[in-house]
């Protein structure tokens, strides 16, 4: 299993690590990632692997089988060979834009409580879409609560709880179409808020920033209908 770098510290842009194989598609494992594989409505992280007789230009991460990220080049090329050291660099800016619109779809799930039946994230904007048959009646009052919620600057932590505990706590999942990842025995919560500013507790394996103040100011797009019980809501973060 790939070490999951990502997880314990979303804000490392730079570190070392050893090839331990290749897929069969030409993806590359690695010993421990920082780069975070698609999964959950996140895009796979870009960014580049040097080592000492070459440079490789990284367009996605994927999970693969056994519980490895496999790095996927971005064009055809010579890969560093099992047991090379290479250097693991992130595309930090599209990795960071992912981490301010992930938090903020956190908020806005806070923002508008009804349960989410999928989600999207870019660099410019995401969406969830919600079990929601009216659409709402004032799309500026969502957005100013959502920009509110930012303004507090509220910390933004994680815990572990074993998958007995979230089975017997199945409202903590407000996701209707994706599960969390279970496992490994234990699955990751998100909280946003401590103690009585607590405003939101999730599983969630993707990445986040350490202050919803990071995120900076969004904006709501589009409404949008889905079927007959579903509404899409887009948001843009401003910068």
């Amino acid at each position: 299993m790939t070490d999951a770098l990502f997880r314990d510290d979303a804000y490392v842009r730079e570190t070392t690590g050893y090839v331990q194989a290749h897929t069969p598609e030409g993806g590359i494992i690695l010993d421990a990632s920082i780069f975070y594989p698609t999964g959950g409505g996140q895009p796979g992280d870009s960014g580049n692997l040097i080592w000492d007789t070459g440079t490789l230009s990284i367009a996605t991460a994927v999970k693969a089988e056994g519980g490895h990220v496999a790095l996927v080049p971005a064009e055809p090329a010579a890969l560093p060979a099992v047991g090379t050291k290479v250097i693991q660099q992130l595309d930090w800016e599209r990795r960071h834009r992912h981490m301010r619109v992930h938090t903020a779809l956190h908020l806005l799930s806070v923002v508008i409580p009804l349960p989410v039946t999928g989600g999207s994230i870019s660099a410019e904007k995401g969406r969830l879409d919600f079990d929601m048959p009216e659409a709402p009646e004032d799309k500026n009052y969502i957005q100013a609560q959502l920009n509110t919620l930012i303004a507090q600057n509220l910390p933004v932590t994680d815990d572990w709880i074993t998958d007995a505990e979230l089975d017997a706590n199945p409202a903590l999942v407000k996701t209707m179409s994706v599960q969390p990842p279970r496992g490994s025995g234990r699955v990751r919560l998100v909280r946003i808020g401590q103690g009585s500013e607590q405003i939101d507790l999730q599983p969630c394996g993707g990445t986040h920033v350490a202050r919803t103040g990071e995120i900076g100011s969004v904006r709501i797009g589009k409404i949008e209908k889905k079927g007959r019980q579903n509404r899409r809501v887009n948001l843009f973060i401003e910068d």
